[in-house]
């Protein structure tokens, strides 16, 4: 630090550096005498004492994250997006079974060929009467799987970040 601080701008902080403590006085010491020098520092004029000297405070803004922190939590979002996009898969095709749509149409025929791969083998945990039901209730389940997996695999990789 320079002895010559630079001065305060409009808007900036300022902190009082520390200053040492002060050594207190003897309770009462010996007049001197001619031969000796006092013991005690002869009392300050008012023009003597110095003002605290003050230092730029510190940004009180968040620290910027490093490459590392970075990367980690580019992988956490890349988890996350991916897990819902497999649910949204999962959830049009429950929807196109619940409404019937044209099996013969080639969104659906995508769709369908996506969510038998993603269902996790939950596509048929629950045997129902009504095959709508069925589709509705086994993506449904298997897209909240992907949810939970998505979420708790996003949070276990944000914590690998120091």
């Amino acid at each position: 630090m320079t002895d010559n601080p630079e001065p305060a701008e409009q808007g900036d902080r300022l902190v009082a550096a520390p200053q040492p403590a002060p050594q207190p006085a003897p309770p009462s010491a010996p007049a001197p005498t001619s031969d000796q020098r006092p013991l005690v520092p002869a009392p300050s004029t008012s023009a003597e004492v110095t003002q605290p000297v003050h230092r730029m405070a510190r940004p009180s803004g968040p620290r910027r994250p490093t490459a590392w922190q970075r990367l980690v939590s580019f992988l956490a979002w890349v988890v996350r997006v991916v897990c819902r996009l497999a649910a949204l898969v999962l959830v049009l095709y429950a929807l196109f079974t619940a409404f019937e749509a044209n099996p013969a149409n080639p969104w659906y025929k995508a769709v369908q060929s996506l969510a038998s791969w993603l269902s996790l083998g939950l596509s048929n945990l629950f045997q129902l009467a009504d095959a709508r039901w069925e589709a509705l209730v086994n993506y449904g389940l298997a897209a909240m799987v992907w949810l939970i997996i998505g979420s708790v695999v996003a949070s276990l990789i944000q914590r690998l970040a120091p």
